[in-house]
């Protein structure tokens, strides 16, 4: 049994993020169904608003008591935006003394915040990047927008990240693809003939841009879904979406989307805990989703967290074509979209036989994204006695072609 710490980014400070808590959840439960001793390592930033953070703080520790995690979670106190070079002195429910004594026993560090301290990273002996959000990341690091300290091992669910045949890389560093994780025993099956919608949850708006020189465009769901506004008309399924919507813009393009035929619901009313997280997704239809502009432009099979939890549900899905992949399915379960035409025929398959694009739906979750497996794969290489040289990611595609049988 292996002792890992998962850093996890922004949760504690993001109590209403339901969706956002399973991101990291599901890298614990895989790694504890295989056996392993699963600590839960995140910065809190305090940014002086007492009774808010207290909130949170009360919040996030009742998650961690409800999935097992009591006495497994190290909160370390950050008053700046940016993180210190120096190790975290502060911490919040543990001595220092005893959070860097289960560093210093630690196997590995499984690691989500990309800009984490170097000093904190160099208290563990191996440590290991997960990048999930490929592409971009490899972007911001070489236009040095992002300072990512060195780690030993690079992993990233961008398909074609680090691939010759992607071109020009945008990060030279050995990246490994690994599919992302969905535990299947906490998303059942559940077959429910009788909903009516095709959902998905989003965050409509941020301050989210890509920058490159002189180019530079919005990297928002709200411009994505945009491009597809009129697709209610093309199809008679209903289509719902559940967004985070703020200002006054927002709320006139609220109003514009229910013109054209869309379902709008606020996020706050059914993503605030990872229970109705869950029970939104496993009572809707299917997904319908876009992907930003970044994951469509990049071309790199990127996937979301989100979708795979809808297909380990048996939900068939419809999303936006991120880019060729090597084993994604369409047409089964699953239809990837570039046009609202294409998008409004990959309903009508669904529901012309709902029943077997629902079972195909669970396959793919059960084929490619099984937690328990995946973070199998991924431990087999990260405690591997050495670490990866350049073209490691083809190892790590033969390792994972022969556990899944493709």
């Amino acid at each position: 049994m292996a002792t890992i710490v998962i850093s996890a980014y922004d949760v504690v400070n993001y109590p209403e993020g339901g969706g956002h808590f399973w991101v990291y959840l599901q890298y614990v439960l895989g790694l504890r169904l295989l056996g392993h001793d699963v600590y839960w390592l995140e910065a809190s930033r305090t940014k002086g608003r007492a009774e808010r953070e207290a909130a949170a703080l009360s919040i996030f520790r009742a998650r961690m008591q409800q999935y097992g995690l009591e006495g497994k979670c190290i909160l370390y106190l950050t008053r700046d935006k940016e993180p210190s070079p120096e190790a975290p002195t502060e911490y919040l429910n543990i001595s220092r003394a005893n959070a860097e004594a289960i560093f210093a026993k630690a196997d590995l560090l499984l690691n989500f915040h990309y800009a984490i301290s170097p000093g904190l990273l160099a208290q563990f002996r191996r440590t290991a990047l997960l990048d999930i959000d490929p592409g971009l990341l490899q972007f911001w690091m070489s236009r040095a927008q992002l300072s990512v300290p060195r780690h030993d091992f690079y992993f990233t669910i961008g398909e074609t990240v680090g691939a010759p045949a992607a071109g020009p890389r945008e990060s030279d560093l050995p990246w490994i693809h690994f599919c992302p994780p969905v535990s299947l025993e906490h998303w059942p099956y559940v077959f429910n003939p009788g909903s009516y919608a095709f959902t998905t949850v989003s965050n409509w708006d941020s301050s989210d841009w890509v920058v490159d020189g002189e180019e530079a465009y919005e990297n928002t769901k709200r411009v994505a879904f945009l491009e597809f506004a009129d697709l209610p008309r093309l199809t008679s399924q209903p289509l719902e979406l559940a967004l985070f919507m703020r200002t006054e813009r927002d709320m006139a393009e609220w109003k514009d989307l229910e013109r054209r035929g869309w379902h709008i619901r606020d996020s706050r009313d059914i993503a605030t805990t990872p229970e109705k997280y869950q029970a939104y997704i496993q009572g809707s239809r299917g997904e319908f989703s876009c992907a930003k502009r970044s994951y469509v432009k990049l071309q790199n099979a990127w996937i979301s967290d989100r979708t795979i939890c809808y297909l380990a549900s048996g939900k068939p899905v419809v999303v936006q074509n991120t880019g060729s992949s090597s084993f994604l399915p369409n047409g089964e379960g699953m239809f990837r979209f570039s046009t609202a035409a294409e998008a409004a025929d990959g309903l009508a398959a669904i529901n012309a036989d709902y029943e077997r694009h629902c079972r195909a739906a669970r396959q793919i979750a059960e084929t490619y994204f099984d937690a328990k497996r995946n973070m199998e794969i991924l431990l087999n290489i990260a405690l591997a006695t050495t670490t990866p040289a350049r073209g490691a990611e083809t190892a790590c595609v033969r390792e994972r072609t022969q556990v899944i049988g493709l």
